[in-house]
């Protein structure tokens, strides 16, 4: 079997024990299923060894975990990245836009060499098991004026939200066209009971995909789809695609979260059998180099 080289631009390197979060130190089983499994330190040797021989990891991102301390995970990976010999390792760090003192943390935040964008968890449901945040950030004055400081200081933004809120996120990203914006998780397609689910997923693709600062990440669709096969991604990956073309999709493993419903190479391998019939410089698009240019790796 060929060796798959990928870049993978959404991982999670964690260390309970080390940091601390929250979330896992709940019993409560979400959406996720039961993440007791994943509740354990995740480093770069994690990863590589999840990828084993039939997957090389040329470079990846960290996306930050929902730390309590959020500069403080940001420094352990630094650190983690420094000893990671030739895996080169962006950061994605957090940071709450609604604090009228986020800007020290912006700042501290970019003394890591491998800083590279934050995120700031957008999910708002109707339905408490969906729900992350409880509010509508972009809607609050404070956030808004705040976000703007991603641009000062040169990062990304990865977007995380539901197919509900993407009307709200072209407005943030027509307002902020200096800011390079990273929608997760192929726009979390969530209501998946009834078509107008299927149909605000689609055109929420479709106006995101008309901005030219936003790019999309197709990865953590176990988390909606937890005894995928193939085939039943396949729809939703070429969606994607065919929504924002090769040259603004880039796939990501959402690793070790994804890990309760596969293994590393069956993700990677999965999507290369879905874009089997793409053309190489295509596949080099999707599988390392729109990562590498959107995370400046």
């Amino acid at each position: 079997m060929t060796t798959l080289q990928v870049v993978d631009p959404h991982v999670h390197l964690w260390a309970p024990g080390t940091l601390r979060y929250p979330w896992m130190e709940s019993d409560a089983v979400g959406f996720n299923g039961d993440v007791t499994p994943v509740k354990k330190r995740y480093a770069p040797a994690d990863l590589l060894a999840d990828a084993g021989d039939a997957v090389q990891v040329l470079k990846a991102v960290h996306i930050e975990a929902i730390a309590a301390d959020p500069l403080a995970e940001t420094r352990w990976v630094q650190a983690q990245a420094d000893e990671a010999g030739a895996l080169k390792i962006g950061i994605v760090g957090y940071a709450d836009f609604s604090q009228p003192d986020v800007e020290a943390l912006l700042a501290a935040q970019c003394e890591s060499r491998a800083m590279r964008g934050i995120r700031q968890i957008l999910n708002v449901h109707a339905k408490p098991l969906y729900d992350y945040v409880g509010r509508h950030f972009m809607q609050d004055p404070t956030w808004q004026r705040n976000f703007r400081l991603l641009a000062k200081y040169g990062l990304s933004f990865d977007m995380q939200l539901y197919p509900a809120q993407m009307h709200a996120a072209a407005v943030l990203a027509r307002d902020n066209p200096d800011v390079s914006f990273v929608l997760n998780h192929a726009g979390m397609f969530v209501d998946r009971d009834h078509v107008a689910g299927w149909t605000a997923w689609r055109d929420g693709l479709a106006l995101l995909a008309t901005l030219p600062n936003m790019t999309v990440k197709i990865s953590g669709l176990g988390m909606f789809d937890h005894h995928w096969t193939v085939e039943s991604l396949r729809p939703y990956v070429l969606q994607v695609i065919d929504t924002f073309g090769t040259d603004r999709c880039m796939f990501a493993s959402n690793f070790p979260v994804d890990k309760l419903y596969s293994n590393y190479p069956a993700v990677w391998q999965a999507f290369a059998q879905i874009v089997g019939g793409a053309s190489d410089s295509e596949k080099a698009q999707l599988f390392r180099m729109n990562a590498e240019r959107v995370y400046r790796l």
